[in-house]
């Protein structure tokens, strides 16, 4: 008989797994949804990771009392340090792990890094206070620490009733694992929540050494279409596939021989094989007569994250260099950089890098200095909103093809400065062309949709480009007459608004 041990994230309890730890007796399994101690209005002060850790080797030990059962730990964000903890402790006794929605944890990590809130991460790493408690969310504030898509609203009002406090303690020490070996992992990965399939895929790509570790035979994945909260969303669909992943089923990242990201295939038209001028960090396709008569040029900025240390970096992306030798085939500079967004924190790194390239670039003698655009791929979208605000005279227009027009709930990232929604409310924004794509992960089509809801009432000037059928990045993955013609016509807009008046 498989025995799943179930380990509860921030502020809630075993009364979270209810309904799926019934759906898996149901189906024949034992389910030991667990209480992680301190966790009672009062009583959390000291409490800390090693006290979780201890609990869930308690609750291990009791499943396999008398006999050699098959156990699964499931941890759900926070409850994957405890739950990874204890497998540690009980070499062979864990058969798989499963982790809901959280990343990967490792040895002498705090759990205050999965917190998903970059201000009160370093507002608590400062303070230090280890025997302290986080009070928990107030029922308007859960979508801080996760999306609460598909969450009933009878279930929303029990997770608050019984939301309890977290000790501090649980958040700042670190996890401490003795480097034995761990059994299988499965991870259930929550789309809503930002997490997918296809973004594992990417960052696999970029060859991201955590990620790597992950494309191993004995790892696999899950994906639904929910958000943090699945065992309040779909129980039934998360119990079934809990028992699916015990069963070793689940999809595997080592079976993957060659990239599928679209932006390492190649571009979608066929475009003059000009060369490129490199200039720092940024490449330059000059169509002909420029030297003569300065050209508009169009930037374009490439998405992310993109770890350090990729090869090839963005710039030398099929995607990036066909996007701007098609530029300069319409007989406008096109350009494109390297820029420093390498993790969801780095956006104002990377907005002041884009900020000194654009400068470099209306420098150039064969460049029309009052003639720029802008053009914004997939993760770069909130480095829109500093653009919209500032709007200089010389920026004749924006354009962004799939972007992500906002920080998803999983980054933590509150900063203001990268919303762009918020400033296109207020109207008075430069004309914006945005190529959206139909195959859209659902967490990213809400923040367009949010961006263009927020333009429309500000009355800001923005088209949209659609290409029904295609997916994020598509320009590698769907050569279709109507995704040729989509690209075509972003162009054509978007040269429309560099010439204007000329």
């Amino acid at each position: 008989m498989t025995e799943f041990v179930l380990v509860p994230g921030l502020f809630t309890g075993s009364h979270v797994w209810r309904e799926t730890a019934a759906r898996l007796e149901a189906e024949g399994a034992r389910a030991h949804p667990v209480d992680l101690p301190g966790r009672r209005p009062g009583d959390g002060s000291g409490a800390d990771l090693a006290a979780d850790v201890a609990r869930v080797v308690e609750v291990i030990d009791a499943a396999a009392d008398g006999g050699e059962p098959e156990i699964v730990l499931v941890g759900h964000d926070y409850g994957m340090f405890p739950a990874v903890g204890a497998a540690d402790l009980r070499p062979g006794r864990v058969a798989r792990i499963v982790y809901v929605d959280s990343a990967p944890v490792s040895d002498g990590v705090p759990a205050l890094a999965g917190v998903p809130d970059q201000e009160l991460r370093e507002r608590l790493a400062a303070a230090g206070d280890t025997d302290g408690v986080l009070a928990p969310p107030a029922r308007e504030e859960w979508p801080r620490w996760g999306s609460t898509a598909g969450v009933p609203e009878a279930a929303l009002d029990r997770l608050t009733d019984l939301a309890s406090p977290q000790p501090l303690g649980t958040l700042l020490r670190p996890l401490r694992l003795s480097g034995a070996d761990l059994p299988p992992t499965t991870g259930v990965l929550c789309a809503e929540s930002g997490a997918t399939l296809a973004t594992v895929r990417m960052l696999l790509s970029f060859g991201d050494p955590m990620i790597k570790a992950l494309a191993r035979p004995e790892v696999t994945f899950f994906e639904l279409p929910t958000g943090h909260w699945p065992m309040l969303s779909c129980p039934d669909r998360l119990a079934e596939v809990l028992l699916a992943a015990a069963a070793g089923e689940g999809e595997s990242l080592a079976v993957q021989v060659a990239p599928t990201v679209g932006y390492l295939k190649p571009f979608l038209l066929d475009v003059t094989e000009r060369p490129r001028e490199r200039r720092g960090t940024i490449d330059l396709y000059v169509p002909e007569g420029a030297e003569e008569t300065p050209r508009p040029a169009i930037v374009f900025v490439h998405g992310g994250p993109v770890p350090e240390g990729v090869e090839p970096t963005p710039r030398d992306w099929p995607t990036l260099i066909g996007y701007a030798r098609l530029a300069a085939d319409r007989g406008v500079v096109g350009v494109t950089l390297d820029h420093r967004l390498h993790a969801v924190t780095a956006y104002p790194t990377a907005a002041e890098d884009l900020a000194a390239a654009v400068a470099e670039v209306r420098a150039d003698p064969r460049v029309d200095a009052d003639r720029i655009a802008l053009w914004f791929l997939s993760g770069s979208g909130p480095l829109t909103a500093p653009w919209l605000s500032a709007r200089p005279p010389w920026l004749r227009c924006l354009a962004a093809n799939y972007p992500i027009m906002a920080p998803l709930p999983a980054w933590g990232v509150n900063d203001a400065r990268f919303r762009p929604a918020e400033v296109v409310a207020r109207g008075g924004t430069p004309p914006f062309v945005l190529l959206r794509v139909g195959r859209e992960a659902s967490a990213v089509a809400a923040t367009v949709a949010e961006f263009l809801a927020a333009a429309e009432a500000g009355g800001a000037p923005v088209e949209v480009v659609d290409v029904p059928d295609a997916p994020h990045a598509f320009e590698g993955l769907d050569h279709t007459d109507s995704a040729r013609d989509a690209v075509r016509e972003a162009m054509r807009r978007v040269l429309d608004r560099l010439t204007a008046g000329s």
